[in-house]
């Protein structure tokens, strides 16, 4: 649990305080999407349980991106840089976000993660969030869409669990379905609970193991790319002004 936001309790941090922290929040991460739409880059929240496979997704993804995207992202973990070393090591610019007891990313932290990140020339970013399925959906960061990671080894209840999670999804990608041979696991009873909880219910079955549905995925996020906008010297010196003067 964040020992700052209280993750909703309002025992623990008042109600009107908790407004205070996602407003602040909301108005950080407008500036982080104008950040990315100025870059003309694609922004993803990735979201899922620890050890949903978000970093064996996003290591197939550039296996199978190869040569024609240019791949960012920032993985945010309680401890370690693990994450963020294996994505370097797949070929996605990566760093890490050290959150230490925070139990979600939050629009700030990206923001100071943009500020520091190696290249700002990526098609697409990934903001891959700390493992959980209740915290991280409630923080806007700034992405254009929210994916979350369901492994089948999770079981088909999670939706019906985790309902805000799924609701603010874009997507939902079923991953390990390589398993599901070897699992009592019925994809059905996913769909149905996704139909439950999630407007326009939307799901691609993954595995990052065999590549199986990774085209289906790297083409979902194609179409969503936005069209690339030149930034103007202009624009970029702006940019840097405000971000001198939040620090002031």
């Amino acid at each position: 649990m964040c020992e700052t936001c209280g993750c909703g309790d309002p025992e623990i941090v008042p109600i009107e305080v908790q407004e205070r922290i996602l407003s602040d929040n909301d108005a950080q991460a407008g500036h982080n999407r104008s950040h990315f739409k100025g870059l003309g880059v694609l922004a993803i929240n990735l979201m899922g349980s620890p050890g949903a496979g978000k970093t064996a997704v996003l290591e197939a993804t550039s296996k199978a991106a190869a040569g024609r995207l240019k791949l960012g992202a920032v993985s945010g973990d309680l401890a370690t840089e693990r994450d963020a070393d294996r994505l370097n090591a797949a070929g996605i610019v990566s760093s890490t976000i050290t959150t230490g007891s925070a139990c979600h990313l939050d629009a700030r932290l990206v923001h100071h993660a943009l500020h520091h990140f190696p290249s700002s020339d990526r098609d697409i970013f990934f903001i891959e969030n700390v493992g959980n399925l209740v915290c991280p959906a409630i923080y806007d960061l700034g992405q254009a869409a929210n994916v979350v990671t369901l492994s089948v080894t999770e079981g088909e209840d999670k939706p019906l669990k985790y309902p805000v999670m799924f609701q603010k999804a874009d997507l939902v990608l079923l991953t390990k379905v390589d398993l599901i041979p070897h699992l009592d696991f019925d994809v059905a009873a996913v769909e149905d609970a996704l139909a439950r909880v999630m407007p326009g219910a939307n799901m691609l079955k993954v595995s990052a193991k065999t590549g199986d549905g990774i085209d289906a995925w790297l083409q979902w996020l194609e179409d969503r790319r936005p069209a690339v906008v030149e930034r103007s010297p202009e624009a970029h010196a702006h940019h840097d002004h405000e971000h001198q003067h939040e620090h002031h």
